[in-house]
């Protein structure tokens, strides 16, 4: 069994940031990597200082490599199950029947994006069809774009909103959401066509997109297209510790810092954070990385201070204190 200060699950954004941070703090550090990225259909990613524009997998092999510098360890591998010993680590099993065990764990699993069943949108999806305008937005521009509602409604409304900014050739389709008169004037207002109608297929050869035909057989020509996904956390894993949920939201419960309900446990990232980007995922393992890392030392100290009791400490010396003279006694002057 491999054993180390800090088991990471995932090998994203937040679980390399917080495995390079870890490592240059001088833990032991194995990440888990199961190697299926939320954003590998794309062909980039954006809005990372320093890094727009470049291949998430290109951006993914970078943070490996810079973990790898630091003696971090990276297991390409799934997890199958998580248990905490006696002695309060944990233990992760792996597929392979390896064994990891750490001091503390860090879930940082993402979440799986669920689509709605229409014909032609899986292949298309990360490519020609997408989801955040502030990811692909600026890559359209200027382009014939429609917005595909999804259950997600104030996000599909939104989404049309923002890429009117990129386009003034921007079109919903309803696909079964029920506008009020007021969203519905609210959109066309702004420069939204509305159509209302299901989405029977998204048309084009793969690797292309000539346009959304709805039920009826109309089509709507466009040349990218947007839709709001149902966000999944892939949160087994703190399921299965018992970390507490939220009653209103439904999420895992984390501070600032990414610490659960249970102890040494933290998550990072989309598995708690379904809006986060990747540079803000990035930044949430950074700080729980920080927060794991004085977390730790706690513990160092707490062992050091037990396998040493403090010695007795010196006499204090006080200075002498000078005589006085008696007081009379107290009378009550008339």
């Amino acid at each position: 069994m491999t054993r180390s200060d800090v088991v990471i699950v995932g090998a994203g954004a937040a679980g390399l940031s917080a495995g390079l941070v870890l490592a240059r703090a001088q833990a032991s550090v194995t990440v888990i990597d199961a190697g299926s990225p939320r954003n590998a259909p794309a062909a980039e990613m954006h809005g990372f200082l320093s890094r727009d524009g470049i291949p998430p997998r290109e951006f993914l092999e970078l943070g490996r490599e810079e973990v790898l510098s630091y003696g971090g360890s990276i297991v390409s591998d799934t997890v199958l199950d998580v248990a905490v010993t006696a002695s309060g680590t944990f233990t992760v099993t792996l597929h392979s029947s390896d064994a990891v065990s750490g001091r503390a764990i860090l879930v940082a699993t993402g979440l799986t994006d669920q689509l709605p069943r229409i014909a032609g949108l899986e292949e298309k999806w990360g490519t020609l069809i997408h989801h955040c305008p502030y990811c692909h937005g600026y890559e359209v521009r200027n382009k014939s774009i429609v917005v595909v509602g999804s259950p997600a409604k104030e996000m599909s409304i939104r989404q049309a909103g923002l890429l009117r900014r990129y386009s003034d050739r921007v079109s919903f389709i309803t696909h079964g959401m029920d506008l009020t008169p007021e969203e519905r004037h609210g959109l066309e207002a702004f420069g939204v066509r509305v159509v209302v109608g299901r989405v029977a297929h998204f048309a084009g050869e793969p690797g292309f997109l000539d346009g959304v035909v709805i039920d009826g057989g109309a089509t709507i020509e466009c040349e990218a297209a947007f839709i709001a996904p149902q966000p999944r956390p892939n949160d087994r894993i703190l399921d299965d510790l018992g970390c507490r949920r939220d009653d209103s939201t439904g999420m895992v419960v984390v501070d600032a810092f990414g610490k659960t309900s249970i102890s040494g446990v933290w998550a990072a990232g989309n598995v708690v954070t379904p809006t986060a980007q990747v540079i803000t995922a990035a930044g949430a393992g950074s700080a729980s990385a920080i927060a794991i890392s004085g977390w730790l030392l706690q513990q160092d100290l707490d062992v050091a201070t037990a396998a040493r009791p403090q010695e007795g400490a010196p006499p204090c010396h006080r200075p002498p204190t000078r005589p006085q003279p008696p007081r009379p006694p107290f009378t009550l002057e008339r």
